[in-house]
């Protein structure tokens, strides 16, 4: 780097004043400015406009050096981050097992034919437990079921009911709707697949609801005694929903397990996404205070939010291959 030799040689000490074996009091530094000290280091330090240019042209190289330095070093790191990820096994490129299809309609009229390749692989549980209900061997299927929900991103079917006809019919098949081993894969896939998960045209099993309040603790009277109860607000997801993404969705990654991806029909996809829905009012002021203290008035309407004015129902479905 530059350096000026006149600058080192005149001022090789410029603050260099007289060592004191106490410390100084102040009379002796109200005479500082009087010492015959003080004019001698006015002297040596002064300086001339060229060579503080050429000083502060120096300093400013080296810092632009130590900056360079520093972005090439990050260059790098972020280079190796790089390649750490694409070395990393895409969960997007997986092999299929089997195929099943939906037969589609919108206020009854056909729109059209999806068809879905299943993932049996590595998704062994969820792909078994959506095949079987596809196909009617759990004695229950989603022929004559709904979409109940509309969103940017996704659309999403109501799935079956965990009570009424629907666990009648399950519980003679001998059909489990727990999700216990559901969300055990989901964990598993949740940890070994980086990234997003629900990218446009994944199909996924709803599994689990991450917003879902605490239970509210309650006081009540049972033969004579106070006992502390718990009371559920909402209720947990049976693994029978679905959702097809139409974008890269990463909200849908805490609750759905990816067992498959469209190969065909994905305009029908996107007809069933221009259907209009009921409005979403989740900022509303009064919404919020209702959701955040448990009150089961705001899950009901929560529950209404983004469905589809028009009846959006699964005619006919079943397993290709």
């Amino acid at each position: 780097m530059l350096q000026n030799p006149r600058i080192l040689r005149t001022c090789p000490q410029p603050f260099n004043l007289p060592t004191q074996t106490s410390t100084p009091s102040p009379s002796s530094l109200q005479l500082l400015g009087t010492s015959q000290h003080f004019p001698i280091l006015k002297q040596q330090c002064r300086l001339s406009r060229r060579e503080l240019a050429i000083y502060s042209n120096s300093c400013l190289l080296l810092l632009l050096a130590d900056g360079s330095r520093a972005r090439a070093e990050d260059v790098t790191n972020s280079d190796q981050l790089g390649d750490s990820l694409t070395n990393t096994p895409s969960c997007t490129e997986r092999k299929p097992t089997k195929q099943v299809f939906f037969d589609v309609s919108v206020d009854r009229e056909p729109v059209g034919r999806v068809t879905i390749e299943l993932y049996g692989d590595d998704v062994p549980v969820g792909v078994e437990r959506f095949s079987k209900i596809v196909s009617g061997a759990a004695g229950i299927s989603y022929r004559r079921k709904e979409f109940v929900k509309i969103l940017p991103n996704y659309v999403q079917h109501g799935g079956l009911r965990s009570y009424g006809v629907d666990a009648e019919l399950a519980n003679k098949t001998g059909s489990n709707l727990a999700t216990e081993s559901l969300v055990e894969e989901w964990e598993r896939m949740y940890e070994k697949c980086p990234g997003t998960k629900n990218v446009a045209g994944s199909v996924g099993i709803i599994v689990r609801d991450p917003s879902k309040p605490p239970p509210k603790f309650k006081l009540v009277a049972r033969l004579g005694k106070l006992q502390i109860d718990q009371e559920e607000v909402g209720t947990d997801p049976n693994g029978t929903e679905f959702v097809i993404a139409t974008k890269d969705s990463p909200e849908l990654d805490a609750s759905s397990l990816v067992i498959g991806r469209v190969v065909g029909g994905m305009e029908v996809v996107q007809r069933i996404s221009e259907v209009k829905t009921v409005q979403e009012n989740t900022s509303s002021p009064y919404f919020r205070v209702a959701k955040l203290i448990g009150d089961k008035r705001a899950v009901v309407a929560e529950r209404g939010f983004n469905r589809p004015y028009s009846k959006v129902v699964v005619t006919n479905c079943g397993v290709i291959q």
